[in-house]
């Protein structure tokens, strides 16, 4: 590596904006939501299967509004729930989760609202948003 190299790309480095840090989600484990709901927090769950194209495309989404939104990830817990591993669980019956691609949030025990099977930015971002009223209210 030449000099001129070396300096332009230590230059660069100090010039480009850090990129924000973005908060991994929490895998589900038995009785996390609980402890989270009676906390008071504001829990995002994201019923998944890694084999499943339609998780795949609302997770994308889900990254995409993160980024677009450090908010998100500062004030909502969301948590992946293992559909192969929960999908017939207590919980999710309690919870009457229909299916994989399944979006809830809650805030607290109160169900904020609920997404089912659709990747639309648009309305994951009005669930999200809502979460979020929540969360700062």
């Amino acid at each position: 590596m030449n000099r001129r190299t070396l300096i332009l790309s230590g230059a660069a480095t100090l010039i480009l904006p850090a990129a924000p840090a973005l908060a991994k989600n929490v895998n589900y484990v038995p009785g996390l939501l609980k402890k989270h709901q009676a906390a008071g927090d504001t829990v995002f769950l994201d019923f998944k299967a890694s084999w499943c194209g339609t998780c795949r495309a609302q997770g994308r989404v889900l990254k995409s509004l993160k980024e677009e939104n450090a908010a998100y990830a500062e004030n909502i817990v969301f948590i992946d729930v293992d559909w192969d591993t929960y999908g017939n669980s207590v919980m999710a019956d309690r919870l009457k989760i229909p299916r994989r691609s399944t979006l809830v949030a809650f805030k607290g025990k109160q169900e904020i609202g609920r997404i089912v099977a659709d990747t639309s930015k648009r309305n994951i971002k009005k669930l999200v948003d809502a979460a979020l009223s929540a969360a700062t209210a």
